[in-house]
This record gives C-alpha cells, sequence and structure tokens, in this order.
C-alpha cells in the first residue's frame, strides 16, 4: 500500500533527524572524531535527500493510486482493510518463514565507546596528511620538478608558491604553459586539492561553492581581468612593447623570449639565437595571420585562445582553493619545517604519541584481556608476533626490532623476512647459500644484501670477467734463450726441451 510506504519513509525520516542530533549533541575532542561525525551526518544529509525524493512523487499521485486507498479506508468498513492488510503480512512470511526482522532503530544509532567499527576516516587520508590537518602535496611537488623550464624548487618552497604561476616562482612562461604535461601537472593538483577540502569540510556546499568560482572566472575572461592571461598584441618591429615597465632607458624588451636585455646591442646579439628563432616562430603563428584578416588568421587565434582558457580556468581554480585552504597550506609549512629540524628519535617519540591518541581504545580492550586470563581468544588487532607463550609481543618491543618493514629475498623464492636482524642473519643460512650455489655463485660472501637473481647473476659474470683480465699467465713473464740466442717464453722453450728440439 501507499500509504504504509509513505509512513514508512517517514518513520526512516524522523530516524535520521534522531541519528543527526544525536552526532551533534556533543562536540569530539579529537580531530578525526570531529571528521567521522561529519562525514556520518553527511551519509545521513543525503539519505534524507534520497528519501524525500522517494516521497515526493507518493504526496503528487499523478496515477490516483493514494486517493483510492483513502476513499477505501474512509467509505468502507475500516476494520475489514485493516483484517486484510494482516492476512497478507501473514501471507507473505508464511512464504519467507527464514526472513529474519531487522531493528530499525539500530540503523542510525552512533556508535558507542566499546565498538570495534573503524572510524570512516581511517582510509581517506595518508599520515602525511594527519586526518586532513596537513597537505601531501610531495606527488604535485615531483610532476612540478619534471616540467621543462621551471625553477627547481625544494618541497619547502614549493608549497609557498605552488599557486604563483608566474614565470620564476611556481609556473613557467606562456608559451610553455600550453604544453599536455603543464596541463596534466595542473589537473593532478586541482583534482588533489578538490578531494583534500571536500574529504575535510563534508557538510560544506562545496558545489555551490565551485559553481561560484566558475561564474567568476566567466566573468573575469570575457572581460580579459585575468592576470597573465590577456589578449597579447602584435608587437613592435623593433621587438620592445610599449606598454612595458623596463628597469632602465636603454633596456630592450623582447615579445617573444619574454626577457628583458640591457641595450640594443646585446638584443641584436639575441636574436640570432635558436631559442630566440624558434619563439618567434610561435609568436608568429598566433599573431602573424590574423593582422590580415584572413578566415586561416581568425582559426588558429580562436584555436588558441581557447586552450589558453581551459589552462587558466585550472589555474584560476587552484588560486581559489589554496586561499580557501590557507589555514591548512600555513600548517603544512610550518610541520614540514618542524620535521625537518627533528631527529630521528623526535620522529619516533611523535609516531608513538600519534600511535597511543588513536588506538588507546583497543590498546586498553587489549589490557582488559590480559588481565582477564582467558585463553579462549587472543585481542591481536595490530598483529603482532606471537611470543613463545603464544600471546603477542609488546609493541614497545615490535618497534625496537623494526618488525615492521619486510624485507622480500627472491633468492630464497620470495621469502619477506620481517626486520632487519632476521634479513641479515639469513645471508649466513644455509638456504641462502645453497639457492646461490645453484645459480653458480661459489663466492657468497660478495654477495651480501643482494636478493635479486638478475643482479647476483650480473655481478657473478662481471667478477669472472674481471678475474680473467687480472690473471696473466707466468709462463709468458720469464723469458728463455737457447744456445743460439732466440728468446723465447720459459713455457714454450720447456715444451720444445722435452721434444728434444734445442
Amino acid at each position: 500500500m501507499l500509504l504504509e510506504e509513505q509512513r514508512y519513509i517517514h518513520e526512516d525520516l524522523e530516524r535520521l533527524e534522531q541519528g543527526i542530533a544525536d552526532r551533534m549533541r556533543d562536540e569530539p575532542k579529537q580531530i578525526h572524531e570531529r571528521l567521522n561525525r561529519d562525514h556520518e551526518v553527511s551519509q545521513l544529509l543525503d539519505q534524507i535527500q534520497h528519501q524525500s525524493r522517494e516521497l515526493l512523487p507518493l504526496y503528487e499521485d499523478k496515477s490516483g493510486v493514494r486517493s483510492k486507498e483513502i476513499l477505501q479506508i474512509s467509505s468502507g468498513d475500516p476494520f475489514e482493510e485493516f483484517y486484510k492488510q494482516v492476512n497478507n503480512i501473514k501471507e507473505h512470511h508464511s512464504r519467507y518463514p527464514n526472513e529474519q526482522a531487522e531493528n530499525s532503530e539500530n540503523w542510525y544509532r552512533p556508535r558507542k565507546q566499546g565498538d570495534d567499527q573503524p572510524f570512516l576516516v581511517e582510509s581517506m587520508f595518508s599520515g602525511e596528511e594527519a586526518y586532513g590537518r596537513f597537505f601531501d602535496l610531495h606527488a604535485s611537488h615531483e610532476s612540478y620538478l619534471n616540467l621543462p623550464n621551471v625553477k627547481r624548487l625544494p618541497y619547502m618552497q614549493y608549497l609557498e608558491v605552488f599557486d604563483n604561476f608566474q614565470p620564476g616562482y611556481g609556473g613557467v612562461k606562456r608559451a610553455d604553459k600550453l604544453t599536455d604535461q603543464y596541463f596534466k601537472y595542473l589537473g593532478e593538483l586541482m583534482e588533489y586539492l578538490e578531494s583534500f577540502i571536500k574529504r575535510t569540510r563534508p557538510l560544506e556546499n562545496l558545489e555551490k561553492v565551485f559553481g561560484g568560482w566558475d561564474k567568476e572566472f566567466d566573468s573575469a575572461w570575457e572581460k580579459d581581468e585575468i592576470e597573465g592571461w590577456r589578449k597579447e598584441k602584435p608587437a613592435a618591429k623593433g621587438g620592445s612593447s610599449t606598454n612595458r615597465t623596463l628597469s632602465t632607458a636603454d633596456a630592450v624588451w623582447c615579445e617573444a623570449c619574454e626577457k628583458e636585455f640591457k641595450n640594443q646591442n646585446v638584443y641584436k646579439n639575441h636574436l640570432s639565437g635558436r631559442k630566440h628563432i624558434k619563439a618567434a616562430e610561435v609568436l608568429a603563428a598566433i599573431h602573424g595571420d590574423s593582422a590580415n584578416g584572413t578566415s586561416n588568421g581568425s582559426v588558429v587565434p580562436l584555436a588558441h585562445r581557447l586552450k589558453e582558457r581551459a589552462v587558466a580556468e585550472r589555474e584560476y581554480r587552484i588560486k581559489k582553493l589554496a586561499s580557501a585552504m590557507k589555514t591548512e597550506r600555513d600548517d603544512t609549512r610550518v610541520n614540514v619545517e618542524r620535521r625537518q629540524g627533528m631527529t630521528e628519535r623526535e620522529r619516533q617519540q611523535e609516531l608513538e604519541n600519534l600511535y597511543n591518541t588513536t588506538f588507546k581504545r583497543q590498546a586498553k580492550e587489549a589490557e582488559d584481556d590480559e588481565d582477564d586470563g582467558g585463553d579462549d581468544k587472543i585481542y591481536n588487532p595490530l598483529k603482532l608476533p606471537l611470543a613463545w607463550d603464544g600471546k603477542p609481543i609488546p609493541f614497545w618491543l615490535y618497534r625496537l626490532h623494526g618488525l615492521g618493514q619486510e624485507f622480500p629475498c627472491e633468492i630464497c623464492g620470495n621469502f619477506v623476512y620481517r626486520g632487519r636482524r632476521a634479513f641479515d642473519k639469513h645471508f649466513n643460512e644455509t638456504n641462502h647459500i645453497t639457492n646461490l650455489k645453484r645459480l653458480g655463485i661459489t663466492n657468497t660472501h660478495l654477495f651480501r644484501d643482494i636478493t635479486s637473481i638478475e643482479e647476483a647473476v650480473r655481478l657473478w659474470n662481471k667478477i669472472q670477467s674481471d678475474s680473467r683480465k687480472v690473471n696473466v699467465d707466468e709462463g709468458s713473464i720469464v723469458q728463455m734463450e737457447d744456445a743460439e740466442g732466440n728468446v723465447m717464453p720459459e713455457k714454450v722453450y720447456l715444451d720444445l726441451q722435452k721434444q728434444g728440439l734445442l
């Protein structure tokens, strides 16, 4: 019945609202708990929108089924309709006797303190991001360093200028910005920043914000107000730009190379260079035909302008995203600078504090299980190695021996050793030495820390070739002289003497 479906949807909407109210009642202390609550509320809001879209057509009642049901209930015997629905329910359960009833009250309740459910945000952020507190732009930094004609900046300086696309800062020349590699770099950086702001601000209407930025860009592009992307005018014959502010009166500006020269003589010598000739050809392809007013001249600048618009739009979006997340950007710069000045012991201590804060509940439950002394089930959420008594070793011992690091050895059949100590020890074991001898390698002590079969064979071949060059026939060093004064090697002399030819 449609009325029953409407009642069920209204009940579900009330439970969704109650679930949101229960989550917003208390303010979490930890940042990952707050983010997890916001994401849960965002999911509940999406569910409310979905249920509302399902409910709206039922009230519109374009087919008239809802009106007929109301008429039947109001005009006929209400008990007759009631018992009819009861019989339908009994018939349904007789068909499906094993169907289990779910308690809808537990669907949207917030998680309790002792629940083992993982947080939603545990898989959303990397360790560098620290649950949305800092940026992780290492991949974008590597893509930036692979761009041609860019200033090689360290990661610390890149965080300060990644949204400044002027040449010499975080960008390249205007002609170099139209390459596919630069366009892909901008796309990856923009996608990361959009993903980051969506993960850290799940309750904000970001689609509306992005739409407003697009309208601002369209308006500024039509008015030709985008910095660095204004329409270019053909340069004067001398090569200098009239609206360009130069450092001195004798300075000359090269429009093709976008570079300033001290005087006219330096500029003339520059005109014969390959870089200038190539840049001048690109500039002539843009402005050459358009000055004649031909049809070809109108197509080339139009396509060129559309390509510039696509690049400028991504740069504009990155600037807006960076300005919207100025706090996270400053915190990232401070965090990177702080970590660069830390010792290895301080970094380990920081990781331990983060572990104690994040997994405090799991560690407390593990201690309770140890106090109970129950042998039914061993609580080992971190999958630590077992000690001689069958219980997990302490976490400090796990970190002390570096058992979290895995070292695979291809020579030993891709066996994975846990910890540096076990990895170093296995090079002296029989299994590893036997496998090396099967490859034809006899001098095994030279192959320590080598785990790849290809690398071991290549090194052994090199050792063999070097040894053959070093080994010199001792018989060819000692020279002998016969009675007739003929000089020959000792080996040849002895062979002739044995044959009685001397």
